[in-house]
């Protein structure tokens, strides 16, 4: 991350400076859209580290949501930053100017080699929502380089400087596109909602599937944080010794971990014949069939 933030200041630069040599709304916008790398990359790396400090008194689950919030801040950025290079790019569409080609294709070829490397290290850390929008993002950023310099070659060529304020606008689109998904995601996660890869009724099914289990109910799983699952549920259990429970509760730890990977349970038993008080939002019990 270290090393992205430092190449990523390099390419501003180079693109800003460039693209205004050049007069080239592509670059521009792609040196404005990197420029927003900057705090991106900063917050994502704090919050990697701030997810590492174990739970204390106040913060009682730790600090896994900080990527998250990260990823959802960074993804509020990028929204605005697509906004902004729509906008420039119509401009331009409607008032093309010359661009100097040879400038715009050398600028984006040192531009790929930067933003195609720093994708290329964070792949193995996809899995994380934080560092899947600094990996989308940059993809993203590579992608745009790659145009920039097709489209660099066609303007050299043939004059169309129309061309420029296109890439602007499709660069902008592709920015907008990405960064709404995340905010999408993360926004489900921060208001608590169920992975997308499970199903409640799945996981209910699963626990009556376990000896001794006769309803599940009042049941709420969510993300504490990346591959971090959490669940509370009330079960309904006959009445037996202590020791017996014990075992089912075991029982039912290992299958929500081995199957779902929730690994943090808050599970509370009832014995038959109670009935529970609503709370919150509760769904219809799963009963044993």
């Amino acid at each position: 991350m270290f090393w992205s933030v430092a190449a990523t200041m390099g390419l501003v630069l180079a693109e800003l400076v460039g693209g205004t040599l050049a007069r080239s709304m592509a670059l521009i916008s792609d040196g404005i859209h990197n420029l927003s790398d900057l705090p991106t990359l900063f917050v994502s790396w704090f919050a990697l580290r701030l997810a590492e400090r174990p739970p204390d008194a106040e913060k009682t689950y730790g600090y896994h949501r900080a990527g998250i919030l990260a990823a959802f801040a960074n993804a509020l950025l990028l929204a605005g930053v697509a906004v902004f290079l729509l906008y420039e790019g119509i401009e331009r569409l409607l008032a093309p100017v010359e661009v100097a080609g040879s400038v715009m294709f050398w600028i984006s070829v040192a531009a790929l080699v930067v933003n195609g490397g720093i994708t290329l290290a964070l792949v193995r850390g996809r899995k994380d929502l934080n560092l899947r929008a600094v990996l989308v993002h940059n993809a993203g950023d590579a992608l745009s380089n790659v145009a920039i310099l097709g489209g660099a070659i066609v303007i050299e060529r043939t004059g169309a400087y129309w061309l420029d304020a296109v890439l602007g606008l499709l660069i902008g689109t592709l920015v907008l596109w990405s960064s709404i998904g995340i905010l999408r995601e993360s926004s489900h996660i921060l208001l608590e909602g169920l992975p997308r890869h499970m199903s409640l009724e799945d996981v209910a099914r699963a626990m009556l599937g376990v000896a001794g289990v006769q309803e599940v109910h009042d049941i709420h799983i969510w993300t504490l944080g990346t591959e971090l699952f959490a669940i509370s549920c009330h079960i309904r259990i006959p009445n037996m010794e202590l020791e017996a429970s014990e075992k089912i509760l075991t029982e039912v730890r290992r299958l929500l971990a081995e199957r779902f990977h929730i690994t943090h349970a808050t599970i509370q038993f009832e014995r038959a014949g109670h009935v529970p008080e609503a709370e919150f939002y509760m769904p219809e019990p799963f009963k044993a069939r």
